[in-house]
C-alpha cells in the first residue's frame, strides 16, 4: 500500500519503544542522514547520553552515533562504487493489537476502496477463520513487520512493497523479502550514518606556495581515527557496527600544471598520520605528501582539492562482519601559488 506509507506522524507506536516526540537538540554530528525514515506512522525519536551524544531512532532502527566523527566541518562518506545503502527497509513495526488499531481506521473510512480492504479484512481478519484475528494467540512470541522509507526518498524508496508479515520470536525474516533487517541490513543502515571529519590539509612552507617549489601536505593524525556507528533492532536483539578507517589522501593540485608527491597523488596513511609535517632544514628534501606548482596562480588561486578514502568494515551480532564499498569525502581548499622573486643586479 504505498500510498499509505506517505503520511507522517513523528511517533513511536506503543509496544516497541517509548512514545517520543523528537524535541532533544541534536548536535552537528548526528544530523538527520539517511536513516532518517518515514512509513505512514512512524517515528523519529532521541535520547541522550551522560556524555552529550545522542541515540537516534529512526525507521524501526536506533542508530548510535557516539563514536561518530564531530564538528561542523565533519561530513557524509561517498561510495567509491555504484553501490548504496538500502533506500527502504523492513523491521518489527507492530503487536497485533496495534497492527488492528492502525488498519481498522483505514477500513472504516474507505480511503483504500471497497475491494481492496475486503481484501485486506480477509487477510487479517476472517470471521471464517478465528485464528487470523491479527494474530492475537501469538501475542509476545512475535512482531507483525512492515516497511520503512528513506525520507529523502532516493531512488527504489518504494520498492519495500510487500504488505506486513508475521516473524516468529528469535526466527529470521523470510529470505525471499529484500531488504529485511538482518546485521547486515543494519551495517549498511549504519554506513550512511557515518560522518568524517572535514579534509582542510596543512600546507608549509606557511603563506603563499612558491612556483617549483615543494608544499609540505599533510593532515592532524588525532583527526583521522577510525569512527564508527551502531545501529541496532533491540526488540529483536540484533545490531552492527559500521566502522571507518582512514588509509589515504588523495591531492589534485587544481592545475594540469603542478608535480604531486608521491606522482600518483595518493599518500597513503603510515603511522596513523597523513603526510608529513614540514619543519626548518626539509626545504630541500621532495615531501612524502605535497605538491610542486610549476607556475604562479596570478591574481586568482587554484583549488586544491583533498580527498580521504576511508575503509568501511563491519560487525554484528552472531559474528557476523565483513568489509563495505570504501568511502570517500574531500573538501576544496584555495592556495594562492607566487613566483620567487629574484634582485637582478
Amino acid at each position: 500500500m504505498p500510498a499509505l506509507r506517505r503520511h507522517r506522524r513523528l511517533l513511536l507506536p506503543l509496544g516497541l519503544g517509548a512514545t517520543l516526540i523528537l524535541t532533544a537538540t541534536i548536535p552537528a554530528y548526528a544530523e538527520k542522514g539517511f536513516g532518517g525514515a518515514t512509513d505512514g506512522e512512524t517515528e523519529q525519536h532521541a535520547e541522550t547520553g551522560d556524555d552529550g551524544t545522542v541515540s537516534v531512532t529512526v525507521g524501526g532502527v536506533v542508530f548510535d552515533r557516539s563514536k561518530n566523527g564531530r564538528g561542523g566541518s565533519a561530513g557524509v562518506l561517498r561510495s567509491s562504487t555504484s553501490w548504496a545503502p538500502p533506500p527502504c527497509w523492513y523491521a518489527p513495526k507492530y503487536t497485533p493489537e496495534q497492527l488492528q488499531k492502525h488498519l481498522e481506521p483505514i477500513w472504516e473510512t474507505g480511503s483504500t476502496g471497497h475491494e481492496w480492504d475486503a481484501t485486506q479484512r480477509k487477510k487479517y481478519l476472517d470471521p471464517d477463520e478465528p485464528e487470523k484475528d491479527f494474530n492475537k494467540d501469538r501475542t509476545g512470541e512475535g512482531h507483525w513487520w512492515g516497511s520503512y522509507v528513506n525520507d529523502s526518498y532516493p531512488p527504489g524508496w518504494d520498492s519495500c512493497d510487500e504488505d506486513y508479515f508475521w516473524v516468529d520470536r528469535g526466527d529470521p525474516p523470510p529470505a525471499g523479502i529484500e531488504n529485511a533487517v538482518t546485521p547486515e541490513v543494519l551495517a549498511e543502515l549504519a554506513y550512511a550514518e557515518i560522518r568524517v571529519p572535514g579534509t582542510e590539509v596543512t600546507l608549509a612552507p606557511a603563506g603563499e606556495a612558491k612556483v617549483n617549489l615543494p608544499t609540505w601536505a599533510w593532515l592532524d593524525g588525532a583527526e583521522f581515527r577510525p569512527v564508527s556507528v551502531t545501529a541496532s533492532v533491540p526488540v529483536i536483539g540484533i545490531e552492527a557496527t559500521a566502522t571507518a578507517v582512514p588509509v589515504s589522501l588523495e591531492i589534485e593540485p587544481g592545475t594540469p600544471d603542478a608535480e604531486t608527491f608521491p606522482a600518483s597523488g595518493v599518500c597513503e596513511i603510515d603511522g596513523g598520520r597523513i603526510g608529513e609535517p614540514y619543519a626548518r632544514g626539509k626545504a630541500d628534501r621532495d615531501p612524502p605528501c605535497g605538491v610542486r606548482y610549476l607556475r604562479s596562480s596570478g591574481e586568482g588561486t587554484f583549488p586544491l582539492q583533498a580527498t580521504v578514502t576511508w575503509k568501511i568494515e563491519w560487525t554484528g551480532t552472531g559474528g557476523a562482519g565483513g568489509d563495505l564499498p570504501d568511502g570517500t569525502f574531500g573538501a576544496t581548499q584555495d592556495v594562492v601559488v607566487q613566483e620567487i622573486q629574484a634582485i637582478n643586479r
